[in-house]
């Protein structure tokens, strides 16, 4: 991808015809101008069905003939997901879409008219103008086995959330009906704990049951060793003395039913999720090579593939930093020195990932290890710790699009002599 907005601005001429159109779930507003900003027509309101889609290229077609224009550029601010069906259908029908970033039509709303007021129809007029200044990029959306990634990566965020709710719902049961459930089981998600939420959940059903009769029905679910009548003893103590709720405990029972259903039902999506999106990666050329990393994990690589699309797609890995959002930022001013910090401008899930990322890097990669160090002890402009990790995620993207692009195995040796420090450093580290 080519971020230079000077051919940007060289690709709006005298003999093309801009519209910006303001996207929404039900009403989308264009508007059309020339390279100058004298608008043309009358503003057109759409939905997002093919006959209104039509009616839009048709309304197109008369202002580009009124007006002799020799090319159309459309513009959009992409808007939640209400955008995709318009651009594939604009791109299926050979004009030229682009992007342009909310943060720029929110900042500039007040050039033309010096009046905060906001509106669709007058969004529409700052994307056309935006665009006249060359201020858009070229959305990059993947395809292929790259776009199953990115569905399969979006499922399983959305599924981990679910998994992080239900497991919290259990706990919050078990802290209401028998609290001392804690006590006997570090964790409620062990087979001898699980085994105990499907057959008798309350201290009321435990207290009721001898030893032996716990441990049989351990033993009838499969599990053989770890748990045996020094845990059930312990137990059937906790039940004995317990002070959870009484009340409602017959709607009680059918609700832990439930939420153990939907703790297995989760569990068992994610693992088969896991196994297809392992499957996308053997077909994505590089991915195998990103693996060798030591500290790097098959969900890993998979979620930057999906937030990335292909690697080839970028001329330089700087471009992918700034797409996670990792780019620095300063406010300076005269004898005012300000903190740098990171944009935190882009796609935040590639941001998070990463950082995630990172942490195991450090406890796990030697080499990784060695520059997390460097960085918060050098003597000159040392880094805080977290400050270190952003570093090494920068680091991490430059690496993974080494491997990726080259398809070369990792190298921890030539990671570190890429690294500008005194060479005794690294002989001590």
């Amino acid at each position: 991808m080519n971020y230079n907005q000077k051919r940007r601005i060289n690709q709006v001429g005298e003999g093309t015809l801009i519209v910006g159109v303001d996207i929404a779930k039900s009403k989308n507003v264009a508007r059309a101008q020339n390279f100058r900003g004298v608008e043309y027509g009358h503003a057109i309101k759409f939905v997002n069905r093919e006959f209104d889609f039509e009616r839009f290229k048709r309304w197109m077609s008369d202002i580009k003939a009124d007006t002799n224009k020799d090319e159309i550029i459309i513009g959009l601010e992409p808007t939640g997901h209400y955008w995709l069906n318009f651009f594939k259908y604009m791109i299926a029908s050979g004009y030229k879409v682009v992007t342009v970033n909310p943060h720029h039509v929110k900042k500039s709303k007040e050039l033309d008219d010096n009046n905060p007021t906001k509106c669709d129809k007058k969004d529409a007029r700052v994307i056309a103008q935006l665009l006249k200044d060359g201020r858009y990029s070229e959305p990059n959306l993947p395809q292929g086995v790259y776009a199953d990634l990115r569905v399969a990566m979006n499922h399983r965020r959305r599924l981990n959330k679910d998994f992080s709710r239900v497991k919290n719902q259990i706990i919050k049961w078990l802290d209401m009906y028998f609290p001392e459930f804690n006590d006997v089981f570090n964790s409620f998600e062990g087979k001898a704990a699980l085994s105990t939420l499907k057959h008798f959940p309350l201290s009321s059903q435990v207290y009721e049951k001898t030893p032996q009769e716990i441990v049989n029905t351990w033993r009838e679910d499969g599990i053989k060793r770890g748990v045996g009548l020094k845990k059930a003893r312990k137990l059937l103590k906790a039940a004995e003395s317990s002070v959870g709720l009484v009340a409602g405990t017959q709607m009680a029972l059918e609700e832990i039913k439930h939420l153990l259903e939907r703790y297995h039902l989760i569990k068992s999506q994610l693992s088969g999720l896991k196994e297809k999106i392992e499957k996308f990666l053997e077909e994505i050329p590089g991915a195998q090579k990103m693996l060798t990393v030591p500290g790097i994990g098959s969900l890993t690589v998979a979620g930057f593939y999906s937030e990335c699309g292909k690697l080839t797609d970028y001329e330089h890995p700087k471009q992918i930093i700034k797409l996670a959002g990792l780019n620095l930022k300063e406010h300076s001013s005269g004898k005012h020195k300000g903190e740098t910090t990171i944009t935190k401008r882009g796609r935040p899930n590639l941001r998070a990932l990463l950082f995630r990322a990172s942490i195991p890097l450090v406890r796990h990669n030697d080499e990784f290890r060695q520059i997390h160090n460097y960085y918060t002890t050098r003597p000159k402009n040392p880094l805080a710790k977290k400050q270190s990790l952003i570093a090494i995620c920068c680091k991490l993207i430059k690496i993974l699009f080494a491997l990726g692009t080259k398809e070369v195995e990792y190298d921890g040796d030539k990671l570190l002599n890429d690294i500008e420090r005194p060479g005794e450093y690294r002989k001590t580290a």
